[in-house]
């Protein structure tokens, strides 16, 4: 071995030698080898300080993802307006109860979305008793003394059976019924949860109950507002109470993957 031999020569030990060639070959170039008999692995020298270090990897897009808006426990994050019914948390549920003589009441999120996707779940047991899920809703003091307006997916249990429809509260009306779509209309049950989903995005708003697609609406007086929860006024003496669950939000982003409206079904219509 040349360490062998050159420690010899010199009188030195061959570890030392050994040394020396490592701090020679790192003064001179970036690897050195001792020749094809070495028993010492190729060295590599530490870049010099100043170099430009590799780039760090770029985080992977984040896709939108589902929050609740109900903690399950509280109402913390809502706040009500309009009428005196009453809201309360019970058993992982939010029950709505209507008191008599009072206007049209709305647990109303404290936050406004514009484009998102919500998805939550609603039972009633009484076909007298009809509410709603208010979206891109609003309350101004210059409009008719802060009554809630904009957007409701009607919760409708009569035998018109109109849920899943669009009515637009405090201002136009009715903007997409139910009226001749059989289907549609046989998607809500009475005394069972039932499951809503709505997605919103730009001027387009799309709802389904059970899965079934129920509404299918381009309208633009209304781009963001906050949510609600709708009980809607009562002659009935006897109180009639909705129960809302596993209230969840998913935030669409112009410039992510998906957020487009791609979640087409078939037989959806406007009316």
């Amino acid at each position: 071995m040349l360490a062998n031999q050159l420690g010899r020569f010199f009188g030195l030990h061959p570890w030392f030698v050994v040394s020396l060639c490592l701090w020679a070959c790192a003064s001179t170039t970036d690897t050195c080898s001792f020749g094809q008999d070495s028993d010492v692995a190729p060295f590599t020298a530490i870049p010099e300080l100043g170099g430009t270090p590799p780039a760090p990897p770029l985080s992977p897009t984040r896709a939108p993802i589902f929050r609740d808006l109900f903690d399950g426990k509280t109402l913390d994050g809502w706040t009500q307006r309009g009428g005196q019914a009453e809201f309360r948390v019970e058993d992982g549920a939010i029950v709505g109860k209507t008191r008599i003589a009072t206007p049209n009441s709305f647990l109303c999120t404290t936050q406004e979305f514009a484009d998102f996707e919500l998805e939550l779940e609603f039972k009633l047991e009484n076909e007298r008793l009809n509410s709603g899920v208010q979206i891109r809703s609003s309350s101004e003091p210059e409009y008719k003394n802060g009554r809630v307006h904009g957007y409701q997916i009607e919760i409708d249990p009569t035998s018109r059976a109109w849920t899943g429809g669009i009515y637009d509260e405090g201002r136009r009306g009715w903007l997409v019924t139910l009226k001749n779509r059989p289907e549609a209309q046989a998607a809500f049950r009475l005394g069972q949860w039932n499951r809503m989903r709505v997605v919103a995005e730009a001027n387009r708003i799309k709802t389904w109950i059970n899965e079934v697609p129920v509404a299918d609406l381009m309208d633009d007086l209304s781009s963001r507002g906050f949510i609600a929860l709708q009980i809607h006024a009562s002659n009935e003496v006897m109180p009639l109470e909705i129960r809302w669950r596993s209230i969840r939000l998913k935030e669409l982003m112009p410039d992510e993957p998906g957020s487009k409206l791609s979640v087409e079904t078939q037989n959806g219509s406007s009316n």
